[in-house]
């Protein structure tokens, strides 16, 4: 599971227990200006993902690391689909887009389209 919190001007999306070492990743911190926004996406985990380099993939288990699809990396770290979170990012970034796993989807997605907005 991810924790989602805004610090000053960045995004900062820090994954929680063993989600570190499947992930192969303990935190991103994402400038504002290049978030475009976020969406709760439970169908999400049914989406082709790519080629994983480096990461965990165990269909119904977890998708986690990055994945490479069509030109672009994804950031995944997601167990419980109904509780997905995407994050669309600019071009200036090194992902496409974060798809994480939250506690709260709602709250995540008001907290990052309201700090985007600013």
């Amino acid at each position: 599971m991810a924790v989602i919190r805004v610090q000053g001007q960045d995004l900062v999306v820090e994954m929680a227990g063993l989600d570190k070492v499947w992930a192969h990743k303990s935190k991103l911190t994402i400038p504002l200006a290049h978030v475009r926004g976020a969406t709760m996406d439970p169908g999400v985990l049914g989406e082709p993902k790519g080629i994983r380099a480096p990461g965990t993939h165990v269909p119904g288990l977890i998708t986690a690391g990055t994945f490479h699809k069509d030109g672009e990396k994804v950031f995944w770290a997601v167990r419980d689909a109904r509780k997905a979170v995407v994050v669309e990012l600019t071009d200036d970034e090194r992902f496409a887009r974060l798809v994480v796993e939250v506690d709260d989807p709602r709250a995540a997605v008001a907290l990052i389209e309201r700090a985007a907005s600013r």
